[in-house]
């Protein structure tokens, strides 16, 4: 593997870890603000950051030594509106700037299973995007968002509203890999 796609995967490792841990903190403001299923909407999406930081490690298994991870990352505390802010800004930011860049890079240096973590990552984070937004803007009203189920993707992270899939259509992985976030 190529020294510049190890750095990105640290990178992406780093970054996902630490916005599926800020997650579940934001889960917690919003369970304690009267917001049970936003904070529902953020445990499911910090599961799914858990599984993608696993895939980009997993690439890494094969390195010795101490190594600096350098990820930018959105930080910061406030009531739930401004987390699902922040959530929305760390969505957008890796949409714009990371995953399409770290997905050209691994084609250019012809690392496929870079190309394939990179790639899954970036089309869950669209859709992460798109529920941080209906969920602003039902908590936008004072009013909680109505969720049913949430399924995730044990595999790539793919997550979606309502019943599971026959197969995930990002990684195509069967059924039997997802987990439910009732």
């Amino acid at each position: 593997m190529r020294k510049m796609i190890e750095q990105q995967f640290m990178n992406v490792f780093g970054s996902e870890s630490h916005a599926s841990t800020q997650y579940l903190h934001f889960a917690r403001q919003a369970d304690k603000e009267g917001f049970p299923n936003t904070a529902h909407v953020f445990r499911a999406i910090a599961y799914s950051k858990k599984v993608q930081a696993n895939n980009h490690y997993a690439e890494l298994r094969h390195l010795e030594g101490r190594f600096m991870v350098n990820c930018r990352v959105t930080f910061g505390f406030g009531d739930t509106r401004k987390n699902v802010e922040l959530a929305m800004a760390e969505e957008e930011f890796v949409i714009t700037d990371v995953y399409p860049v770290y997905i050209e890079i691994a084609k250019f240096q012809g690392e496929k299973e870079a190309e394939k973590s990179f790639t899954w990552a970036y089309l869950v984070k669209r859709i992460h995007k798109k529920l941080f937004a209906r969920v602003k803007e039902v908590i936008d009203g004072n009013t909680d968002i109505e969720f049913g189920p949430i399924q995730v993707c044990t595999v790539c992270g793919y997550t979606r509203k309502g019943d599971t899939p026959n197969k995930c259509p990002v990684c195509k992985a069967s059924k039997e890999y997802f987990i439910a976030f009732p």
